[in-house]
């Protein structure tokens, strides 16, 4: 019984942050009440504190969640293909993600709110740099199975991935005529140019 009852309240912890990431994405956080992230699961509004204290522990916890998501889904990349198809496959991902509406918008809000929050950006900046070590990990594998050819290090070359990435969901926030699954080709292009001609 303990184990169901575990197994429920964890599913809708999950359902509330997925409720908070529409609404966050959607309305932004400041705007966004706990009662409009209940409403979406069809909980009355005091459900919420719960799961949460407050509406920033919801935003916390979001922050966490996308770190270890992005983490699982690295090495699970990198268990299922070469290391270089891998870093090809983790920007096919990228652009389905920026190319919905509630990833998108939600990566935007969070990172609005690292430049406000010391608690976010604390979260923030530990999400990017295991997302960095992770691409870093897939270039050094990469270089060392002779699949790829730089003269940028690892980090080097991890740091503009990463700033490539974050690129691909600006421009869907400046330009809404950008749709980023349609230039997943594209950006692949760039990266092997990068990694595979000898770097800059």
């Amino acid at each position: 019984m303990r184990t169901v009852n575990a197994a429920q309240r964890a599913a809708k912890r999950e359902a509330l942050l997925d409720a908070a990431a529409q609404c966050f994405a959607e309305r932004g956080y400041e705007a966004t009440r706990t009662a409009d992230i209940c409403a979406v699961v069809g909980m009355s509004s005091g459900n919420l504190f719960h799961y949460f204290r407050t509406k920033h522990d919801v935003l916390l916890a979001l922050v966490e969640r996308e770190g270890t998501q992005t983490a699982a889904f690295l090495t699970e990349l990198g268990a299922e293909c070469g290391p270089f198809d891998a870093l090809l496959g983790l920007l096919e991902a990228v652009c389905e993600m920026a190319a919905d509406p509630v990833a998108g918008g939600l990566a935007l809000e969070i990172s609005a709110q690292a430049h406000r929050d010391e608690d976010v950006a604390l979260r923030y900046k530990a999400n990017d740099r295991s997302f960095r070590d992770g691409l870093a990990e897939l270039v050094r594998a990469a270089d060392a199975a002779g699949e790829i050819r730089t003269d940028l290090t690892p980090e080097a070359a991890a740091t503009w991935l990463a700033a490539l990435v974050d690129g691909v969901f600006a421009r869907v926030e400046a330009d809404p005529d950008f749709r980023p699954a349609e230039q997943s080709a594209v950006l692949r292009r760039l990266v092997t140019h990068l990694l595979r001609e000898g770097g800059v």
